[in-house]
């Protein structure tokens, strides 16, 4: 396992997808103001978002207006979730993996004490000590 390729992987997804949500907001306030301007960003985005980065520099060949204006928020929502997206991250894993954990159990738990033919021979043969017990 190598943990900075790893590292250095998640980093590039999250960049994306910080890229992706700086596109919503711009989007947004580019649609409040210029509509028809919005529809062409929304047009030019699709299928081009996946990479950030790349995403950027196409965007930037066409409208560098639009693309220093989806980096500076992009490089905003960063600074603002840096603080404490570690620990998010980490409390959300172990959160989830606990209830991934628990559903499994359930399912296991359910399916044996719910199938009856796991043991068929005990519960058609009785034990003579036991029924003395009830007399």
């Amino acid at each position: 396992m190598n943990l900075k390729q790893i590292a250095k992987d998640t980093a590039k997804t999250l960049q994306s997808y910080l890229t992706y949500q700086a596109l919503r907001t711009v989007l947004a306030q580019v649609g409040e103001t210029n509509p028809p301007l919005a529809i062409w960003l929304h047009n030019f985005s699709a299928d081009k978002i996946q990479d950030g980065e790349s995403y950027i520099a196409q965007l930037l060949k066409e409208k560098p207006d639009l693309a220093l204006r989806i980096m500076t928020v992009r490089e905003h929502i960063a600074e603002e979730i840096a603080e404490f997206l570690p620990e998010m991250v980490r409390t959300g894993i172990q959160q989830a993996n606990m209830e991934q954990r628990r559903q499994h159990l359930e399912r296991i738990t359910q399916i044996e004490t719910s199938n009856p033919s796991l043991q068929p021979e005990q519960q058609t043969s009785s034990d003579p000590n036991l029924d003395n017990l009830s007399s």
